[in-house]
């Protein structure tokens, strides 16, 4: 974005490795580092400070509710990030993405609806039909 940035600094408190697999849900506070796969839903909604990274390596194949999120890697699911999200020049969404604050670098790409809240839709937790945004990524060619 333009301007100065503010970022979330959250020590990782949780984290997994390149080589680990895990299998099933995971809520945590705090800083949540993803080298490795996981295969289940992510949460950290408990912790408004919460803050979840996705590493280039790092898959998670379900869905992901978290304030904060820092992607470089893949999520196949659905994201929810109640204040920031963060995609990176390796990130992959194959799902929708309901945010806040929003930030896409050159290369990431999103396969879905990218869904707009604003602080009274998070509050009432009830989405609106009126702040959806469609996005296409029309690969270039020669890319």
């Amino acid at each position: 974005m333009l301007g100065s940035k503010k970022k979330i600094r959250t020590a990782v408190k949780s984290f997994i490795g390149a080589d680990t697999r895990v299998h099933g849900d995971i809520e945590f506070t705090g800083g949540f580092h993803v080298d490795g796969y996981v295969k289940g839903n992510v949460d950290g909604l408990k912790d408004d400070a919460a803050v979840l990274s996705i590493s280039e390596s790092g898959c998670v194949e379900g869905s992901v509710v978290v304030p904060n999120l820092y992607l470089n890697g893949i999520v196949r699911g659905d994201v929810r990030a109640t204040q920031r999200v963060e995609l990176g020049p390796g990130a992959r969404v194959i799902g929708n993405v309901q945010y806040t604050l929003i930030e896409m670098a050159i290369g990431a790409e999103v396969n879905g609806k990218l869904i707009h809240e604003n602080e009274r839709q998070i509050a009432k937790a009830v989405p609106s039909d009126s702040n959806v945004e469609v996005v296409s990524a029309v690969k270039a060619a020669g890319d």
